[in-house]
Parts: structure tokens; sequence; C-alpha cells
């Protein structure tokens, strides 16, 4: 039966529920955030309802397995990433453009368990983490010809070594006995060092710039 004439859709509740299933999902991205970042891709989809106080049914109605919530919660951290080094790219000065776009990224994952162990495996893959990473990779590509052309980027080093750069400092946030908060800094610089056109030998200070 069709809805009658001059019907509040309100009155009918539709709004309410459509707006409590979205507050849900809301819920459930953030607790998944939350979970992933603390615990790992090992997190099942019931650490996640019940970090967020919801029934596991719930999650499930939105989010069919874990990979389908993965791949929600890792594509907004890697667009966030990917918009970090868009930004970067509007620097004057490319060689501190990209060394604080590292430094930013990597801030990110000391942060988040889940998305070291993303760069390490990408266990997860979607149309939405590939379009992340690749805009990933093409913003680093520029970081690093806009250096090169101003002569502050040592020769030989190419938009595919930011992966695996990241990746060494990866390996050190994953040191036993190491919080990621600690040293990875330091490595970080000494590599940012070695990457100067002139290196400046400082490996004991922050990030150089």
């Amino acid at each position: 039966m069709g809805k009658k004439a001059g019907q509040d859709p309100a009155a009918t509740g539709a709004r309410p529920l459509r707006r409590d299933a979205e507050l849900n999902r809301q819920r459930i991205l953030q607790a998944g955030r939350e979970v992933f970042a603390a615990r790992g891709l090992q997190a099942t989809l019931n650490d996640v309802a019940h970090h967020a106080g919801l029934g596991v049914g719930t999650v499930y109605r939105k989010f069919p397995d874990k990979q389908a919530l993965a791949e929600a919660v890792f594509t907004d951290e890697l667009n966030q990433i990917a918009a970090t080094a868009h930004d970067a790219l509007a620097e004057d000065d490319a060689f501190a453009a990209l060394a604080g776009f590292l430094e930013k990224a990597l801030e990110r994952a000391a942060r988040n368990r889940g998305l070291r162990e993303l760069m390490r495996h990408p266990t997860f893959e979607g149309a939405g983490l590939t379009r992340a990473r690749l805009e990933i990779t093409t913003h680093c590509e520029g970081l690093v010809a806009r250096a090169r052309a101003q002569g502050t980027l040592r020769d030989g080093v190419t938009g595919a070594d930011i992966a695996p750069i990241a990746a060494m400092i990866d390996a050190v946030m994953a040191l036993p006995g190491e919080r990621p908060s600690e040293s990875w800094r330091r490595y970080l610089a000494i590599i940012l060092d070695g990457l100067r056109a002139h290196p400046r030998h400082t490996p004991d200070g922050p990030v150089i710039r």
C-alpha cells in the first residue's frame, strides 16, 4: 500500500531508523579504528562489537566480515596519508616536504599496530585500498622528483625507495622491548641524512629538515 497523501515521512519512524543505523555504523567504524590500532589485524569482529558496546549481530549487518570492516577503516587511514603527501607537494623546500611527509606518515603508523601490519603484509585488499596506495605512490614519486630537481636529494634515489624506507623504520618499531614512540625518529633522521645530496651528519638530533 502506498504512502497516504500528505503523510509526514518522519511520522513513520523511517528517518530515526536510518539515523540510528548510521550512528551505529559510525560507532562500529570508530571501534574498529581503536581496536585494530591497539590489537592489530588479529582482532575479531566480536572484539569490535564489544568495544563499541553493540551486539555482534549489529556489526555483521553493517560489515559482513572482518575484511569489509578493515577495508573501510584502513582506506580512511591511507586516504589521510595520501592527503598529507598531496599537501607536501605544495611546499617550497622539496626535501623538507619529503622529510615532513615521512615523519607524519610514520607517526600515524607508530600509533597504529594494524596499520603497521598492513604495511608489512597487505592482508586486506579492495578497490579503496588499492586506489589509496596508488595515490600515495604517485605523490611520493612527485616529492622525490621535486627534491631531485632542486638538487637536495642524492643521485639514484627514486620514488620506489620510499616504501622500503618506511619498512625499515617499521622494523625498528617492531623491535622487542621497543615502544614505537621512542627510537624510530633517530633512525629516520639517520636515513634522511643519508638521502641528502650533502649530508649533515647529525643522527642524534630530531628529524632533519
